[in-house]
Formats: C-alpha cells, structure tokens, sequence
C-alpha cells in the first residue's frame, strides 16, 4: 500500500510509536545507538558489570538510513562535571574488538502479519568485568555516524558500607499480591463479627513496603527479569537473567551484571542458599548464578550454580551451601532422559564438589548440617501442598528423581527445606553470615493455570513457613542478627468479589441462570473454609475443608477460554484450556474442565493457554536488623540496594573489610 502527502509523514510517525509497544528492536535503545547499562542505571559500588555498544543501520523499514554500521564510534565516561575520557582511560582496560551481526524485527502486528521483518546491521563492542566506586552521577555517551550521540545517566548509590545484618532471608512468593494474601487469610483464619481471631505470619512484620516490578522496555514482567532486578539492582527485558539483553544470537554474549549472591560471597565470603519448590533450573532461583539472555537455558543454569560463569568469574565461586527443589531432569543425562550441558552428569559432578545429595522427605530430615546438601527431590516443579496434604493420591503424578519414572511420593514441602537450609547456612558460615532465598514457586505457577485453591494452599504454606522460620531462628539463636524480608517478583490480576453457591450453580442447565450463584455484598456471606482444629497441621492456620458448598467468586478478566465452577480441582493441577485441534495453538475450553460451571470466553490472544502476569505493585515485608530499609513505596531494584545496604556490600576503592559490625 503506497502513502503520498501528508498521510505518509503521520504513517511514519506512527510506525515510531507502534514499534515501542508490541516489538521493539531493542529494549532501552531508543536510537540507532545503544548503551547498555543504558540510561538511569543504578549501581551499587564496586559492583562488577559488562558495558555493550551496539551502533544499528537498518537496511529497510522506517528507520532505513543507506548507511552502513559505523565501525569507529567512540564511547567516553565523565564523573559528575568532570572532563570525559575513554572508557578504556577510565578502566584503565583495553580496547574491545569489534564485533559484527545482523538481527530482524516486526515493526507492527501488520509487519508481522504480512511477514515483511526489518533487518538491522550491527557493529559493537563489550567491555567486560568493569566497576564503578564513587558515588555520585556518570554521563556516558557514545558517538556514532559522525555527531549523533547516545547518552546514558548512570547514578552510583551512595550507601554506608557498615554492616548491619548478619543473615538476610529473602522470601518470593512467586506472582503473590496483596489481593491473594487477602484471600488466604479469608479461607486460612477465623473471623467472629468481622474480626479475624488469628492472622497471617506476614502481617506481624512491622514494615510494609510495595514495591513497582516494571520491566526496563514494558510495564508486564516476567519472573526472569523481576527477580534480576530483585538481585542485581538492574531492570532488564523479560526473558533475561542477569544481564542487559542485547541483539546478538549468542544468549551467554550480552552484558552481565553482578548479583546479590556472587557480591556477598565475593566480599564477605559468606554462605548462599537457594530453595524452590520450581524445578531448580527456572528464573528465580536460576538469576541468582546465571547469566543469559534465554532463562530457557537450563543446562547453562545448573552449570553455574556449581561452577559460576564459565570462563568468565566475577571470582571464584564455591557454589551455593545448599541447592533445594525439584528438576531432576536437568541434573541426570541422556541416558535416563534427561537434559544437561553437554550431556554430563551433575548429581556426580556436585558430588564430587563435596555435596550430599538428598531426594526425598526422611532423606532431607536426616541429612548432616556440616556438609554442603544438593535436595532434588522430583522432576520439574514439586507437588503442591494441597496434593501433598489432602489429594495425595496425585503425588503419583510428580516423577522420581532417580529418572526411573517411578512416583515421587516423600517430597518435603517448603518449610522442611528452609528450616534444613537455615541448619546448614547456620552450622556453615560461622561468623561469616548467609544469604537464603526460599521460593514459593507454585503460586505463579497455579495462579497461570487458574488453579486458585492450589494457589492459595502455596500461599498458606509460605505463610507457614514464615512462622516456623521465626520461630527456629530464635530457637538457635539467630533471630536478632538476621533480616526477613518477604516480597513477591510481579503479581498476577486476581481478586475476591463475592461467594458461589456451587450446589445450586451446579444444578442449573442456562448460563444466564448459573450466575444467580454468585453472592455479592450482603449475599456473599462468610467463610466457609473454616480450620475445624481436626487436622494434624491445626496450628498453621490452613482450611480444614477444601470443598466446602460456598466457594469464593474470585479470577480476573486475563485469561483463555475456560469454563468456571469456582470448586477445588481434586484430580490435580488444573487444565483450563486445550488446542482445538492438536499442533494448531489454537486453545479453547477443555471440556474435561469446570464440570457443571459457566463458559466465559477469554480475552488473550487463542495461542495462550494460561493467565499472565499484571501490573499491580506487591508488598514488601521486613523484619530484623536494618528493617527500616523496606518501608513505603519503591522501585524493584530498590529490594537489592535495601539488602545490600543491610550487608555493607558497597565498596569504595580503599574499602576491603567485610567484618559483621
């Protein structure tokens, strides 16, 4: 279709603003020069990061220029006003190489339609394993084509180097609200008149902070990207894991920056301890060692939690002390099905390291607290705490960790593997401290498919753990010298408006006519998930009944077609939605689901098969030394900065002590 006139001038300024919405040609890169750290980076001093210079020339679309890459541009730092220089005067490093590559890109939903792609020229550089100690304002510019520049404000944080908490356990609630910690105190805790008789272990934190989760390039993130920006203080793209994406092919090339764990093991040489009830290999325990633009890089994240960034150390690494969750798949090779990096066999790798390995609940209860402990305990993610708990004949749906396609049923939950990890961390690190992060994982992954009771039980038992954690660290003496924060990574749209009478839902034939089972307002009456104190676990503050006749009206209007009756999936983790026809991802209801419930249709796109995330800010809670970091409300890089704070991690040039003050 051809323009003239002034529609073709309106059509081209359109194409800009449509092409930093949907696809972008490159994150945080709003000219045909690229910075990255780009713009607005924070830094924490002393931190290690990559510098990359990407100078574009497309050769078609709207932003064509017919000009070749520059391959002699030029990049220069200046502190606060002073004189520019080099960048390899001002690391005192040398030059970088040159590199060259080509990528494509849609402009628009019709580009990609008619498959017409953008293709991009590219020359850049990468200036590896650098940092900055003063703090205070950076202006880094790049010069490209003759006179165009790219600037980039970095801002270096100034923050006391004192330390003030021993331990930090830093608790995610993967995809967890507000809204959701709301639901689950309503089914966890009983109310008489309006007043809750017990409460959440969260809401006994004294500080309450929100923080926003905005990727760096749109404001819905993903796992991957939020829990970098949690560790590392740098926002990225989603899909990133510890570093700036760039538009080379290579997922292990783009610009890394250090994080939270690798600065506090390489500072203080403390202990570091990761625990999920995800599949050890995705994001959020995956960002806290890996770096690569594909968090579907598995093998490449298994790799580094035992042996750090190969060829490439911000120093030397010992691997985290303990390394608890499900994944087997990525630890055992080939010959038992699974997937490694270059086929090897890590069970036996992180053995001879010096772990124990541990597969199973008695294991795990028995396993010594002076070594170094690998807990796999399943394949993929870990079963759920209402399968583990109530519907336990679907534990025969989790693998074994041995690979022998045997049922896994002696899975511990998450508060047995913290209070392990605490144990180990604990027995370990001696005067040195630790770093825990201990991962909710399956409230994201039940609130995508959702599964909104398992969810809640995910929830209710991160709460659990909570407690038991407070509880145990004063039991060893702990409790005074460590920080507990709890926050969630991004959130997903959910809330609560109303009860469904599920007897009477399930007993009308019309759509129109099942709606009168919702209640609203003075309809939606009380509670029905009632802690009878008949069960074994009366003191944790779950529902007694799962399946009681009035359920909560709750979802949100980001979803695939399904069909809802609002009722526990007893058989096992939900399945909203099916192909139409196998291989087309075309999804629609699966008819096996929601028996008896409403249709709705969905509001996605028909490839999407699950829920995604949302906007919505998620609370930060904290408890213990430096706790006054963590009120009020704040960017998600803000949760890094605030923990390294607590450790005295910044580091001026002449700064080396790593002493608990």
């Amino acid at each position: 279709m051809k323009c003239t006139g002034s529609i073709a001038i309106v059509g081209a300024l359109l194409v800009g603003a449509a092409s930093a919405q949907t696809f972008q040609r490159l994150g945080a890169c709003p000219t045909l020069g690229c910075v990255f750290p780009p713009d607005q980076a924070d830094f924490l001093a002393g931190q290690y990061f990559d510098i990359r210079l990407e100078v574009h020339a497309p050769i078609n679309g709207s932003e064509a220029t017919g000009k070749k890459p520059d391959e002699k541009f030029t990049f220069t730092i200046a502190k606060g006003k002073g004189k520019p220089k080099a960048v390899t005067d001002y690391f005192g490093i040398k030059e970088a190489k040159l590199e060259t590559w080509s990528f494509s890109w849609f402009e628009d939903l019709f580009a990609r339609d008619a498959k017409t792609p953008s293709v991009v020229n590219v020359t850049a550089k990468a200036y590896r394993r650098v940092a900055l100690y003063e703090p205070g304002e950076y202006t880094a510019t790049l010069t490209y084509n003759g006179k165009e520049k790219t600037v980039a404000n970095w801002f270096v944080r100034d923050l006391a180097e004192e330390r003030k908490a021993k331990n930090i356990i830093l608790f995610i609630g993967d995809g967890m609200t507000t809204n959701m910690i709301t639901a689950a105190r309503l089914i966890g805790h009983k109310t008489i008149n309006g007043k809750y008789q017990t409460k959440m272990a969260m809401d006994s934190f004294p500080i309450l902070g929100h923080q926003m989760t905005h990727s760096l390039d749109t404001f819905i993130t993903d796992s991957a990207n939020s829990a970098s920006a949690l560790y590392t203080g740098h926002k990225s793209s989603v899909n990133a894991l510890g570093v700036y994406g760039d538009s080379s092919k290579d997922p292990f090339d783009d610009p890394k920056v250090e994080t939270i764990a690798e600065i506090f093991y390489r500072l203080t040489g403390g202990k570091v301890g990761i625990v999920s009830t995800a599949f050890l290999a995705d994001a959020t325990p995956a960002a806290l060692t890996a770096h690569t633009r594909d968090r579907s890089q598995y093998g490449h994240v298994v790799d580094t939690f035992l042996n750090g960034i190969t060829n490439y150390t911000w120093t030397e690494w010992a691997g985290p002390e303990v390394l608890f969750g499900g994944g087997a798949e990525n630890f055992y090779n080939s010959k038992l099905g699974g997937k490694t990096y270059k086929d090897q066999d890590y069970f036996d790798l992180f053995a001879k390291k010096g772990y124990q390995l541990v597969t199973s609940k008695t294991q795990l209860a028995a396993a010594k607290t002076d070594k170094k402990t690998l807990g796999v305990f399943t394949t993929s993610n870990m079963a759920k705490w209402l399968d583990r708990n109530i519907y336990q004949d679907n534990l025969k749906l989790s693998l074994s960790p041995s690979g022998d396609k045997t049922s896994a049923l002696d899975q511990p939950g998450l508060k047995e593997m913290t209070i392990k990890a605490i144990d180990i961390l604990a027995k370990r690190s001696g005067d040195k401290g630790f770093f825990l992060m201990s991962e909710a994982a399956s409230i994201d992954k039940m609130m995508h498919v959702l599964d909104y009771d398992r969810a809640l039980g995910e929830l209710l038992e991160l709460d659990d753990t909570i407690k038991a954690t407070i509880a145990h660290l004063k039991k060893i003496n702990k409790f005074k010298e460590t920080l507990i924060l709890v926050t969630a990574d991004h959130g997903h749209g959910f809330d609560v408006m109303g009860s469904v009478d599920t007897k009477y839902l399930a007993a009308q034939n019309v759509d129109r006519k099942k709606r009168d089972a919702v209640g609203t307002y003075q309809n939606s009456g009380l509670s029905q998930y009632v802690n009878t104190g008949n069960l074994t676990y009366t003191d944790s503050n779950f529902p007694s009944n799962w399946d009681p006749r009035y359920t909560l009206f709750d979802g949100l209007m980001a979803d695939p077609d399904r069909r809802e009756n609002w009722s526990v999936h007893k058989d096992g983790p939900r399945v909203p939605a099916v192909e139409s026809v196998k291989g087309n991802k075309d999804y629609v209801v699966n008819p096996e689901d929601g028996e008896g419930g409403i249709t709705l249709g969905g509001t996605l796109p028909v490839s999407n098969d699950q829920g995604v995330h949302s906007l919505t800010d998620v609370p930060v809670f904290a408890m213990g030394p430096c706790q006054e970091k963590f009120g009020g409300t704040y960017n998600s890089i803000d949760v890094f900065f605030g923990m390294a704070e607590c450790f005295g991690l910044a580091r001026g040039k002449k700064s080396a002590h790593g002493r608990f003050l």
